[in-house]
């Protein structure tokens, strides 16, 4: 006999973390900012970049999908990240995954390209503040002086031993968002907050 029960609510890998996180900004008096944006729509493209899918993805998209390694196009709700010569990820707000998809596979038409869902992979932690670089260096090898990692760029990297991809984001003081896989975020937010008490 078919499951008919109702669907279970969607719960996020950080929901019981959520008191933690908002603890930090409050005993850091705003130095540091951590908070986690679930549900945000994920979505990974492989294509060609010198093909003609490329412009009629982006087209569809409203922006050009980036070329240069390790940096980011943010438009309207809409955010591509460089992952590879033929790979981006495309994050958008919570619940618009399908809608994504649609629309790069319609604009790509007969051209080959790969558009896979992952939103359930991943969960995004909000890393924020005067001090947020200060704190991302004590665990991450990548150069975050904003000369060399300033807004508009990302990085697949470890932080803490995990791999995350780590991105600059071009708001003004909108500080880092961290795409962390949901079995490892409750062990990332551990380190961040351990790592934060100095800031408190």
């Amino acid at each position: 006999m078919a499951d008919t029960a109702p669907t279970a609510a969607r719960h996020s890998p950080l929901a019981d973390a959520a008191h933690r996180l908002s603890a930090v900004t409050r005993s850091s008096r705003g130095a540091v900012r951590l908070a986690e944006l679930p549900f945000l729509a994920q979505v990974n493209i492989r294509l060609d970049a010198k093909g003609q899918a490329a412009d009629a993805v982006g087209l569809a998209l409203g922006l050009t999908l980036p070329l240069e390694p390790d940096t980011v196009v943010h438009t309207g709700e809409v955010t591509a990240m460089w992952l590879g010569p033929d790979e981006w990820l495309v994050v958008g707000r919570p619940g618009t995954e399908r809608e994504l998809e649609d629309r790069i596979r319609s604009a790509a038409g007969a051209e080959p390209v790969a558009v896979t869902d992952v939103s359930a992979q991943r969960t995004t932690l909000l890393v924020g503040g005067p001090r947020a670089r200060d704190l991302l260096s004590h665990g991450c090898a990548v150069d975050l002086h904003p000369r060399a990692f300033g807004p508009g760029r990302c990085a697949q990297t470890t932080l803490a031993r995990t791999q995350v991809v780590l991105v600059a984001r071009e708001e003004s003081r909108a500080g880092f968002w961290l795409l962390v896989r949901s079995s490892f975020a409750g062990y990332l937010v551990d380190w961040l907050l351990d790592a934060a008490v100095e800031y408190a």
